[in-house]
């Protein structure tokens, strides 16, 4: 599969496309103010608990405060406070040390109550973003991600992505991660990692600890609310998590991003860095790669696809719904079962494609076309199956109801990607309302007074769009022929089919446009 990344850097934000065989899959939106990214981690401050929840809220320097559940504390949360307190106050030892005693696992089952306090302070990572009015959800088992690896502190488990099918390799990365592994930390193992050489994962591992020794510094003297350590931003998220053999171009407009891609590149992939080019061209970088086309048929309530069919796509608060519709598509030569099957085939890869580039989270129900072979059903849930394997959002996928209705939920860890589509009209300006015909003439009456008598223009036209252009010019005694009366001079008049309804512009002698 051919991969491209293309980045447009904008003084607001930039915004990530990535292409899979010349196709729009995923749309990312990165604020340049964006401060609370998934993987950041915060030393945070209990504000208040809720026993009914079992839960606490706390403050992490966001407007609306972040969420913790008891069963996102972790196992070796009392660790965590214990050693927590120590480094801000200077006397934490190394947690590779031998004399670092790790506190009993916390119960499954306890409560929030008898672990937290009010204005108690604790590292904690954002695992969703602010989404809507609802402030960040965040974890306290803190994980530090890497290219191959992640670093998981106050734990001793290594485990295996289970996407990594050969067993024979399953059993040399976990040999030697356990070999390679720093005391009192756990490490998971990332798909990536298949194949990959000694030097690599321990390039990668040291460069993780690194971070975790760096956090550890920041805690000394902090107080709460404060940053102490910041996930890289997302393109080089998305180049960690993605980047292999397939990603054969990454083009972006910026100078510095292009640089900061490039040592980015060199650290994880050396053989990659060529593969960056800088976009210097005068369209915009978007509308080059024909993406800006793309986005803006994709993206709305009603998606088209092949041979006239098409999606409705309904977003909720609670969910989101899609219905599948043939449009004017059939085939006299197939079977209503037919037809439905083939048009429920391809929604399954559009509708696949739209969770992804919507990056559409919770709960997902679709409507397709009702199919009455149970053969026919399991094919088209298989179909879906395989178009959301390259998703790597967590997700799961009900089989068809009786209904025809298959119901999906999907991890959403930040908030949906919105495009507005819709444009506001030019002529009523969103209000769905137009001036009068006669009150548009008059107004055109009168800027002709004041160019005449008080500018003292010598010669004049007037371009307008070809309706208003029937309606000035109609009858035997015109409102065009009477201005000639009126005014004492013949104004050109002529129209142009690319302005909107009421558009009308005057121009001077030598063709110059006349501001008003």
């Amino acid at each position: 599969m051919n991969r491209e990344l293309i980045i447009d850097s904008g003084p607001s934000e930039v915004v990530i496309a990535l292409l899979e065989n010349k196709k729009l899959v995923e749309l990312h939106k990165e604020k340049n103010n964006n401060s609370y990214s998934v993987g950041d981690i915060y030393l945070g401050k209990i504000k208040r608990l809720v026993p009914g929840l079992n839960a606490a809220f706390v403050d992490v320097g966001y407007e609306k405060d972040a969420f913790l559940h008891y069963l996102d504390l972790g196992p070796q949360i009392n660790s965590l406070i214990k050693f927590t307190k120590n480094a801000i106050n200077a006397k934490a030892v190394p947690l590779t040390s031998d004399n670092i005693v790790f506190e009993k696992n916390i119960e499954k089952s306890g409560k929030i109550s008898s672990i937290l306090s009010a204005n108690q302070e604790i590292p904690v990572q954002i695992a969703k973003e602010p989404i809507s009015n609802k402030g960040p959800r965040i974890t306290s088992e803190l994980a530090i991600a890497g290219r191959y690896l992640v670093l998981v502190p106050f734990s001793d488990r290594v485990s295996i992505s289970q996407k990594i099918k050969n067993n024979d390799d399953r059993n040399r990365l976990k040999r030697l991660v356990m070999s390679i592994k720093p005391k009192n930390f756990g490490i998971i193992i990332r798909t990536v990692a298949e194949n990959k050489k000694v030097a690599e994962l321990i390039a990668d591992l040291e460069d993780l600890v690194q971070k975790w020794e760096s956090l550890v510094a920041r805690l000394e003297a902090t107080r709460a609310p404060k940053k102490i350590l910041s996930e890289i931003d997302r393109t080089s998220v998305i180049l960690r998590d993605l980047l292999n053999e397939t990603f054969n171009s990454i083009h972006v407009n910026d100078v510095a991003i292009f640089e900061e891609l490039r040592n980015y590149l060199k650290t994880i992939a050396p053989d990659k860095v060529d593969i960056i080019k800088l976009y210097k061209g005068k369209e915009p970088i978007f509308e080059h790669f024909g993406i800006d086309k793309q986005i803006r048929n994709a993206f709305g309530k009603k998606v088209t696809f092949k041979n006239g069919a098409y999606l409705i796509i309904e977003h909720t608060e609670a969910m989101h719904v899609i219905d599948v519709n043939s449009g004017h598509r059939s085939s006299s030569e197939n079977s209503q079962e037919m037809n439905a099957m083939e048009v429920n085939m391809e929604a399954a890869t559009e509708i696949a494609r739209q969770l992804r580039l919507r990056d559409m989270g919770g709960i997902i129900s679709i409507d397709f076309i009702d199919l009455h072979i149970a053969s026919n059903r399991r094919m088209l849930f298989e179909k879906l199956q395989l178009e959301m394997k390259p998703d790597n959002a967590k997700h799961t996928i009900l089989p068809p109801s009786k209904f025809g209705v298959v119901q999906i939920t999907r991890q959403r860890v930040r908030p949906e990607t919105n495009v507005q589509i819709l444009e506001k009209c030019p002529v009523c300006e969103g209000t769905g309302e137009i001036r009068a015909s006669v009150s548009l003439v008059e107004d055109i009456e009168n800027q002709i007074n004041y160019l005449l008598h008080e500018q003292n223009e010598t010669s004049l036209k007037l371009i307008v769009h070809p309706f208003l252009y029937a309606h000035l010019t109609k009858g035997l005694i015109s409102i065009h022929t009477k201005w000639y009366f009126t005014y004492k001079k013949w104004i050109p008049l002529s129209f142009s089919n690319t302005y909107h309804f009421l558009e009308y512009h005057f121009f001077n002698k030598n063709g110059e446009e006349i501001k008003l």
